[in-house]
Parts: structure tokens; sequence; C-alpha cells
């Protein structure tokens, strides 16, 4: 039997079988369809009214069955599975729900779960009805509300004594989260409480909790109106109201669980104003110096508190960090800070096996072997040194392609401060670091090329704060030896543009690179990304060396590159609803060679097309310009179209389908372009012109991507709807869509099997 007649055989049963969905509803019971607010007032705007019941469903309970454009597919599974005890059927029950019962409704408690929540929103009137709506054997609740006016705050009043705890709430008052003339709404007056309390516990006030703080409603004055009064509670403890000062900070590297104080303090050295219990000098003291907020004296102040606990945590060498204040008995209003640190091991070995995918379509694994050392020179360093072996297949369009073979090795090393010759102090909650690599790499075509790569770098790594993060590579080294088969040879003969990519190359300079994200934040409606950086390469040696023809100056015998790189890259996420998502990409890229090169390194040149960029169009076939490659889709050389300059546009609609599968619907658009005329190969229609926006391509399609969490396969399918290379007026090519014709579909469906999400 074929797919489709399977399709054919078991859509009408799946559709029979939801049909019967109260098959195992018991006698005199009825299947719960669900419940929904309907709110009852005509002083309401049509916007409030439509939010408040959103808001107001969410708390009915229980929940109906889960439903999916009006089927109900896990209470159907469990119909059809409900009696099996072994077999395939005994596995495909898991996924099942049983149906849910009218009788488990408990009505009065969801109505006064309405009626509580209109009052804690302001509407101090509010009442509640239900009804029910029975049809067959099915059953559903309708909770009339009539929400009446809501209530508004006419005056805000800080109730406070002339202690130090009500003269520091009282100083609050600017910064209040209650206003006049603002709707009443309890968990605005929660929020409150806490904003309150984090500004106390900036002041010392260690032991004072929300719960201190009472807001009293008087709703007898004025009309639909209410005052409010921020008081402190009559039975707040001394300790509450008490300011306390930091006296000793004690630290213990070395902790374990099991371990206690009882004799540490002996062993206990000093280092500046605080403690270190490390007899076997396991770590130097100064790593503690760069990582504690807390000094003795110092009044008590979360932001403090927190900032040394994520530094401390951000070293990477410390599995558990743990932090206590004790009274000191001795000291009225002192307390003791004790850091509980428990270390990693210093060396461990890991083997990892890595699914990954590319822009160039390619789709493969590496497997790793890596040894660590978290404290290589007693000061929190970490060192990596790993090997590699890998290899990439490429599943694109209607075949596949050339396979890759790859080896390499890397040492990293990673040093918790900034190594400069100036003093360089950071004050956010993140560690600065000073990283240098070494690294070898070695890539296989069969039939076509090997190229050698070895590199070195010296740089800083910070973070502002958790959405800004710079990296700055002060000097990078990179000499790339290709070695081309003969077969390569005899194709590059005839295609001057493939010689590119065995050149020798050697590339040298600083690079910066800033990186900007709030999309961790996902409870937001918008969220965005960005990242830029910014490549430079020669520009001092060729400026002293005076380089004005291609290739004329060497280094070891190989020409150096000289240019200036720019790249960047914005992302809009906007969410839709609980399930579903919005999401937009940009792509600026602009290089400029000069001096002793006429055109970007190959490594550092734009590429475009590919699973993650446009996805109708085959990975780096795409330009330059309106030029079409005529040997495309006719050898064995993959496609390497490349470019000076890059624009891409990307949107996608994202929304979860059924459990851990969501669904895409995408356009992409995009080009890239030369900034020089190729006289090398003289392809026309390379050069970027003002004329660019005739020139993008663009594709539209679909996708499907299992997010099972810590791994995400995503298949995309593209078709293309603008084709630059085609005569202008010609190149719109919507009307030339035809599924049916076999040779249509084999030219322009495009399929992408990736991993992860594109952007």
């Amino acid at each position: 039997m074929t797919k489709r007649a399977v399709l054919y055989t078991l859509l009408p049963l799946f559709v029979l079988a939801s049909c019967n969905v109260t098959k195992n509803v018991p006698k005199g019971d009825y299947l719960y369809t669900g419940g929904k607010v309907k709110i009852e007032d005509k002083d309401l705007k049509k916007k409030q009214k439509k939010e408040l019941q959103a808001d107001l469903n969410t708390l009915l309970r229980p929940k109906p069955n889960t439903s999916i454009l009006g089927l109900k597919p896990k209470l159907w599974i469990y119909n059809i599975t409900k009696n099996a005890k072994k077999g395939p059927l005994k596995w495909i029950k898991k996924l099942g729900e049983p149906p849910v019962l009218f009788s488990k409704v408990k009505v009065d408690y969801n109505r006064d779960l309405v009626t509580n929540r209109l009052e804690n929103r302001g509407f101090f009137q509010a009442y509640t009805t239900a009804d029910t709506v029975i049809k067959k054997r099915k059953a559903s609740m309708i909770y009339h509300a009539a929400a009446g006016p809501r209530y508004l705050i006419d005056s805000v009043n800080f109730v406070a004594d002339s202690s130090a705890l009500g003269k520091a709430i009282h100083n609050t008052a600017a910064h209040s989260l209650l206003k006049r003339g603002k709707n009443y709404d309890l968990e605005v007056i929660k929020s409150e409480r806490e904003r309150i309390d984090n500004r106390l516990k900036e002041e010392g006030f260690y032991y004072f909790s929300p719960e201190n703080l009472i807001v009293e409603v008087d709703s007898t004055g004025k009309r639909h109106k209410v005052n409010l009064y921020v008081t402190i509670k009559k039975n707040t403890s001394e300790k509450a109201q008490t300011v306390y000062n930091i006296n000793n900070v004690v630290i213990y590297p070395n902790f374990q669980p099991t371990d206690t104080l009882k004799g540490a303090m002996s062993t206990a050295s000093r280092y500046n104003d605080f403690y270190v219990i490390d007899p076997q000098r396991t770590f130097r003291p100064q790593v503690f110096g760069r990582t504690m907020f807390f000094h003795k004296g110092d009044i008590y102040n979360r932001t403090d508190h927190n900032m040394s606990l994520s530094r401390l945590s951000s070293l990477g060498t410390f599995k558990f960090v743990k932090n206590r204040f004790f009274e000191v008995d001795s000291i009225n209003n002192q307390l003791d800070a004790y850091y509980y640190l428990t270390p990693y091991a210093k060396k461990s070995i890991k083997a990892i096996v890595t699914g990954k995918t590319n822009s160039a379509n390619f789709t493969g694994a590496d497997f790793t072997l890596n040894w660590r050392n978290r404290n290589t020179f007693r000061g929190a360093e970490l060192l990596t040194v790993s090997a590699y072996v890998g290899a990439d297949v490429q599943f694109s369009g209607n075949n596949s392609s050339k396979h890759i073979q790859r080896y390499g090795a890397e040492a990293n090393l990673s040093i918790p401060r900034l190594l400069t010759p100036f003093k360089a102090r950071s004050t956010s909650a993140f560690i600065p670091r000073t990283k240098v690599t070494l690294g070898f790499d070695l890539l296989q075509r069969p039939d076509s090329y090997t190229i050698n790569s070895f590199r070195t770098s010296f740089g800083y790594s910070w973070k502002e704060s958790l959405e800004k993060e710079h990296q700055l590579t002060v000097f990078g080294f990179t000499l790339v030896k290709p070695k081309a088969d003969s077969m390569y040879l005899r194709e590059a003969a005839n295609r001057p543009s493939l010689l590119r990519v065995i050149e020798d190359q050697l590339t040298f300079g600083p690079t910066y690179n800033f990186n900007f994200t709030n999309t961790h934040k996902e409870y937001r409606t918008n969220t965005f990304y960005f990242n830029g950086n910014v490549d430079l390469s020669a520009n001092l040696t060729g400026l002293i060396s005076g380089a004005k023809e291609e290739r004329s100056n060497k280094i070891w015998g190989v020409p150096y590159a000289q240019y200036i790189r720019t790249e960047a890259d914005m992302r809009y996420y906007r969410r839709l609803g609980v399930s579903s998502k919005w999401a937009n990409r940009m792509i600026l890229g602009y290089g400029y060679a000069y001096g002793n090169s006429r055109s970007l390194p190959f490594v550092k040149q734009f590429f475009i097309g590919g699973t993650n960029s446009l996805r109708a169009f085959k990975a780096r076939s795409l330009g330059p310009g309106t030029y079409r490659d005529p040997h495309l889709g006719t050898d064995a050389i993959t496609a390497d179209q490349s470019g000076d300059i890059k624009l891409e546009l990307n949107s996608e609609y994202r929304a979860k389908l059924f459990s851990i599968v969501n669904g895409a619907l995408f356009v992409d658009a995009g080009n890239i372009w030369l900034l020089n005329e190729d006289t090398r190969e003289h392809r026309p229609g390379t050069k970027f012109s003002k004329n660019f926006l005739k020139e993008l391509a663009v594709g539209a399609g679909a996708g499907v991507r299992v997010d099972a969490s810590i791994l995400i396969v995503r298949l995309d399918v593209g078709i293309p709807l603008r084709k630059p290379w085609m005569p202008e007026g010609e190149r719109w090519v919507v009307d030339k869509i035809n599924f049916g014709d076999k040779v249509w579909r084999k030219d322009n469906i495009v399929y992408n099997l990736a991993i992860g999400y594109p952007f």
C-alpha cells in the first residue's frame, strides 16, 4: 500500500474516531468541553473587555481535553488504546489523556475565583453567575461576570514615623508604582511592596521583608475612588528596623558539603580586609580580591551581595557558590559574611559528539576530545586543549553533494582578568577575561582540495550586563595554505574564480565584536538581537610598506591581505501569543580591500543561500549581483559564489502545531555583490550599483521543526519567487510556479535539513 493510500485510509478513521469522543464518558455524566467568562459591562471598552476576559479564562479549572482544529487527538488516542496491555498500542497509550468529566467541575469555586480576581483588579462591586450548556453528551460552562465600576486611586500616603526605617520608606515615595488616577490593582500593590523592600536592602535593612509592609485601602471617600496608606506593620521585629554593617568577610574556596567551620578559622589567612580558609594554597588570594564587592565596614546592600555571588559563579571554577550572613555576638548591628565555594575537579577530560549544520547546507557531526585545567596557575585560569575529527554531508535540493572531512586541534587559555599595561577594573557582575588561542585545522574535500590553516589570537571579552557583551581581539593571525587536486585544477583552468579558494592567505590584525540581546526575556512582546563586528587586516603594515598593487608585498613568501570588513546582524522578535512568534532578521555586510589586496580573502567574503540564509536557493549559488554561474548543477565542484557586499532580509512566522512539533512560514530576500568589476573572470552584472534593489533574490516556503529542547531538527522547503539572473522584467517567476510539473519541481524546490533555528 502506498503512503498516499495509507493517508486516505487513516484520515476518515481519525475523523470518525474524533467524532466519537464521548465513548468512555460514564452514563449520567458529560464530556466537559471547557468554560469561558463573558463580561457584561457596557462601560468597559472593547479592548479592555477582551484582555480582561482572556485573563479570567486562565483561572477556570479543570482544563478541557487538548483540542487541535476542533479535534481532540489525545482523547482519541486514549479511546482506542484504553484496554491495550501489550504491543505498540501500550506505548502509544502514554500519549493519550482520559476524558475530562463535567462532574469534576467545581462551579462555585470557579465563580469565586472570577469574582475575587475582578475585586483584585479594582472592580469592588463585581459578582458572577454561572450557566451550564449541555448538548448531547457534552457540557460547557459560561460565567457571566458583572464587573461594575472600576475604582481609581485618589491618593497615596506614606505613613512613617521618625525612625531610620520610617524615613527610609518615606524617601522611596517619589518612585512609587502607585499613582493617583491609576486603576486600583492588587498586583501593583504587591510589586510596590517588593520595590520598597529592594530599596531598603540597598540601605542596610538586611532582615526587612515585603511582609513587614501593609497597604491599607479606604474607599469611604469619593465615589469609586480609594485612598491608599503605606504603613509598617506594628509587629515588625527590631531586627527588621535595624541597619547592618559588614564585619568580617570569610572565603572558604575548598568547601565540601560535609565540612564544618569548627576549627577552620584557625587556618585562615588574611588578605587585605578579608580572610581565606585555604591551607593547601589552592588559589591565590588575589582571585577573590577581584570578585568580592563587600569590604569590612560597608553597609550591607543587595547589589554588592548579588554582584559578589555572580562574579564567583562566573569564574567557572566552582560547582557550588553559597553565602550566609551571621550576626556578630560581641558587636551590635554587624554581620559576618561567609562564602562557601565547592570547586570542580581541577583537571577533567570529556568526549563530545556534536550534530551541526551551517550556512552552506552541510549537515554533519564532530567528535571532540577536551582536556581541561580549571586552575592552571592558581588564579582560576581555564586551560582547554581539544582535538576533533568531523565529517559533513551536503543535503539540499533534490540530491546530495560532496562530503567534507575535518581534523584539528586547539588550545585556549582564559584568564579571569584583563592583562593590560594599564590598570583596568570592571564594575559589572561578570568577570572580564583575557583570552589566548592557538589552533590548527585541516579540511579535506575529496577530489577537490585540502586546506591547512594555522591561527592564533590574543584579546579580551567582557560583559557590561546580561544583555551586552564585547569581544576585542587585539591581535589575530591566520595563515591558510591550500593544496588542490588535479581534478579541481582542471576545472579552475576554465573558471578562474575557483582559484581564489586555493590561494595562500595571510591575515593579521584586530577585530571587535559587540552583541546585544534581550531575547532571554521571553515574557516580553518585543525582543531584539544585534551583533556587529569590525575586522581589520594589515592596515598599519600596508601603510608603512606602501603597498599599492595586488599581492605585491609578502611575509614568509605569502601575500598578506589588506582590508576593512564589517557586518551587522539585526533581529526582531514579536510574540503573537502563547505559542506563536514573528521573527525577522536583516544582515548587512561590507568589505573594502585595498593596497595589497584587490578583493577580500575568500574566507572573509560574504556568501548567501542555504539552510540559514535564503532557503529557496542552494548555498553559495546566488550572485554576485545578476550573475549566474553557468556551471551550476553541471559539475562536481560545489558552488562558491562570494562577494564584498551583502544584504539579506528574512521574515518568518512560527507557531506550535502540536506537542513538540512546530511549523513555520517564511519569506527570504537578498543578494551579494562585488565592490569592483570582476576583471579576472569577466563576470557581468557582479558590481554593486544604485540598482541593487532590482537585483534581490526572493524566496518563500514552509517548514516543520521538532523541538526536543536539547535538540531542534528542522526541515524547510523553499521555492524561488524572484530570480535576479533573469532578464529585467522577467525576474518575478511567481506565475511560473507549477507543482504538477516534475521538471519544475526538480529545478525549483529546495529542501533544507538542519539542526536549530535559522535565526
